[in-house]
């Protein structure tokens, strides 16, 4: 259908889609048509065929590289994507919601290339119409409709064109006959349609208040000031304690009586409104005062190790004492798995004929002066351990043979959970507790070992703690018989114990007689092996925690022996000169370990011994490493 552009008023924007159109064809003279027809006829005949019909060469360019059948049978596959190239992979935005940067998965991969809005609209359809009222344009007629109706004029004058001999007369009648036919109209009238609307106006709304004063404050705060205003907040809370245990006076007959205000907690000064922001500082004040330490504890290297054959030397850094615990031993000492600045310290006492009270404190390397936590206790502590996924609970063992569990999260200066003779304590000092994995109801547990020849495991259900006896330690020999002719059982006493690090129910217990117990969970009154370590005490088993097959024991003998656990017989010996108190494996090595022995170092103006005679027992040491064990 014919289509014509029709002005538009401003500020609007009006488009059609667009309508297919029908040209109108003049009717051609007979001559042309004639001639045109002997032009295809010539074309249908093949003028050029003997152009076609020619053998064609194949032209190579000079620089055409030669390929072989198999590699011009090779495929290559090239798949084609919608994405565009351009846009960005990367992009993140802000979830309120979350309250962080989270990336955009779904990119807009749409690239625009060009983009016009049209402002046509069809003549007939009524909008169009509409406009052409407002603007009061008539109905033209286009050049074809024109051209259409200009023989039909001359027909009805009675001067008609003399029609054409042969097939250029009929093919003319038909020509006439199509245009004197009536156009359907499009019966998909498609429109589109568009108006602007003014932008609301822009307001700015602004009132301008005073600043608030401000004051400029700065003062120094150093240990002896931080201690006077501790001693004079604890006086101000004496004074006010007393006047609330004062009696009230005696009301007078005489007289009426007054009305008191009552007081309000704002009234009174609380210092643990100013808690968390006195421990910062105070962290802050001991960072200052320690930072030579801190510097060398991250980066100390001592520069004469150089001239040093395989002796190094040891470098003290930070002491940590606390005014109540004084007179009290430290019996155990264990690093938090999660916090790598905290560590947690048992005290009580070695002087078993003289047994007290014992404290359980929680030190940071932030804070050397004054310890992050301090429990008081009724028993000496002998052991304890932290947990690796929460490491706010910390086992406890105790010289009474009672366990328990301590909460730091808790506000509670008493322990959460804690043994009793009915749940099943030991009847002898505990000397290792150990946590381990979660069991299949997911409840915490862990496990100890006492002088009394259990291994216990203690599970956390709901709010009690609940034991169950894993294996029972017992002494070799026969123990004789009682006084009514009954034979006794002695048994075992152990000392400490190791779990495996890659099989769970294999673990080792040493004893007080110096044997090495290879034990499983699943068995309780058998042992898988016994090895003969000590003459004395075992004092500490350990595991390597990268060997599977190896593990290191240390004893009241002067010894570290290193074993491998399926030979009876040590690997290494080592023999230190005094009693070794523990020993563990280094975290970065699996060939460096520490120890500690009872004779602790070497005071100020301490004598050494020295001689021939040390000199010759040196020598038998270090003979008896390399000679083969008599048999």
């Amino acid at each position: 259908m014919p289509t014509r552009t029709v002005p538009t008023k401003p500020k609007q924007s009006i488009a059609a889609a667009p309508v297919q159109t029908q040209k109108s064809i003049a009717p051609k003279p007979p001559k042309q048509v004639a001639k045109k027809r002997e032009e295809d006829d010539a074309t249908e005949m093949g003028d050029g065929a003997d152009e076609y019909s020619q053998p064609r060469a194949l032209t190579k360019p000079p620089d055409q590289l030669q390929l072989t059948e198999a590699e011009l049978k090779e495929e290559f596959t090239r798949i084609l994507t919608a994405n565009n190239p351009h846009a960005p992979q990367n992009i993140v935005r802000y979830s309120f919601k979350e309250r962080a940067y989270k990336p955009v998965s779904a990119v807009d991969q749409l690239a625009v290339h060009f983009s016009l809005d049209g402002n046509m609209l069809h003549k007939d359809s009524d909008e169009a119409r509409r406009q052409r009222a407002r603007m009061g344009v008539t109905e033209e007629s286009t050049p074809s409709e024109a051209a259409a109706a200009e023989p039909a004029e001359k027909d009805s004058e009675g001067k008609p064109e003399s029609p054409a001999a042969g097939d250029g007369g009929a093919e003319a009648e038909e020509t006439q006959r199509h245009k004197k036919e009536r156009k359907l109209t499009n019966q998909f009238n498609f429109s589109e349609r568009a108006s602007q609307t003014f932008n609301n106006p822009l307001r700015e709304r602004a009132s301008q208040t005073e600043p608030p004063p401000r004051e400029t404050f700065s003062a120094t705060a150093n240990q002896w000031e931080i201690y006077d205003a501790y001693a004079e907040e604890l006086h101000k809370q004496e004074k006010l304690k007393e006047k609330q245990k004062a009696p009230a006076p005696k009301k007078d007959e005489d007289t009426p009586s007054r009305r008191r205000l009552p007081t309000t907690e704002s009234q009174s000064d609380d210092i643990s409104k100013v808690a968390k922001s006195s421990k910062i500082m105070e962290r802050m004040v001991n960072q200052n005062t320690f930072d030579d330490i801190t510097q060398d504890f991250k980066y100390f290297e001592d520069v004469s190790d150089e001239f040093r054959d395989h002796d190094g030397t040891l470098l003290p850094l930070w002491k940590f004492q606390y005014e109540k615990a004084k007179r009290l031993a430290v019996t155990a000492l264990c690093w938090s798995p999660k916090y790598k600045d905290l560590f947690a310290v048992g005290l009580g006492s070695y002087d078993f004929v003289k047994q007290g009270r014992g404290m359980l404190l929680l030190y940071s390397l932030k804070n050397p002066s004054f310890p992050e936590h301090a429990f008081d206790t009724d028993s000496g502590i002998m052991c304890l351990d932290v947990h690796a996924e929460h490491p706010y609970l910390v086992a406890v063992g105790f010289y009474d043979g009672n366990v328990a569990i301590y909460n730091l999260k808790a506000a509670a200066t008493q322990p959460s959970f804690t043994s009793s003779a009915k749940s099943g304590k030991h009847t002898d000092p505990v000397w290792q507790v150990r946590w381990q994995k979660d069991d299949g109801d997911k409840n915490l547990n862990f496990f100890s070992v006492s002088s009394d020849g259990r291994v216990v495991s203690w599970t956390l259900v709901k709010n009690e703690l609940v034991h169950a006896d894993v294996i029972r330690l017992s002494a070799e020999g026969s123990p004789g018989h009682g006084a009514e002719g009954y034979p006794l059982q002695a048994n075992g006493c152990g000392t400490s114990f190791d779990f495996h690090g890659q099989i769970d129910y294999l673990f080792l217990v040493g004893t007080e007689e110096g044997k090495v117990h290879k034990c499983s969970k699943a068995y309780s009154s058998r042992f898988l092996d016994t090895f003969n370590a000590h003459s004395l005490s075992v004092d500490s088993v350990r595991w390597n925690p990268f060997h599977p097959k190896v593990f290191i024991t240390c004893s009241s003998d002067w010894t570290v022996k290193i074993w491998e656990h399926n030979v009876k017989s040590p690997v290494f010996v080592f023999d230190l000169n005094a009693a070794v108190g523990d020993v563990v494996w280094a975290p970065y090595s699996s060939t460096v370990f520490a120890a500690v022995t009872t004779d602790g170092k070497e005071k100020k103006g301490q004598e050494t011994q020295r001689g021939p005679e040390v000199e010759v027992a040196k020598m038998d040491r270090l003979l008896s490493l390399v000679r083969e064990p008599e048999k």
